[in-house]
């Protein structure tokens, strides 16, 4: 069993910064994609940044220019970068992998999610 342990999360004022960090504790074979998804009150799971197995990152138009999404193959960690946060931006923050395991079982896994409040 995998566990994704998130943190960074937290209170900020408009146009401050925050990095978040998600860990996998647990056997992976492979990580195929790592990614970060975010959830306001009264709306849908959407997806913020994600980054592949050969390096390719995608990111929502909305956050293009102020997150950076990074990751640490080693330590199984993936990472979001975010300045320059807007109101917004508040939502829980959620990470997501999508791993093979050492049966090359292609497996997905969320974490619990992190709250991110920006202030006005």
């Amino acid at each position: 069993q995998v566990q994704l342990v998130e943190s960074g999360g937290g209170l900020v004022q408009a146009g401050g910064s925050l990095r978040l960090s998600c860990a996998a504790i647990g056997r992976i074979f492979s990580i195929n994609a790592m990614g970060w998804y975010r959830q306001a009150p009264g709306k849908q799971r959407e997806l913020v940044a994600s980054i592949t197995s050969s390096g390719s990152t995608n990111y929502d138009d909305s956050v293009k220019g102020r997150f950076t999404l990074s990751r640490d193959n080693a330590k199984k960690t993936v990472y979001l970068q975010m300045v320059s946060l807007k109101p917004e931006d508040t939502a829980i923050y959620y990470c997501n992998f999508d791993v093979r395991d050492f049966n090359f079982v292609n497996r997905n896994y969320w974490g619990r999610g992190t709250q991110v409040t920006v202030s006005s």
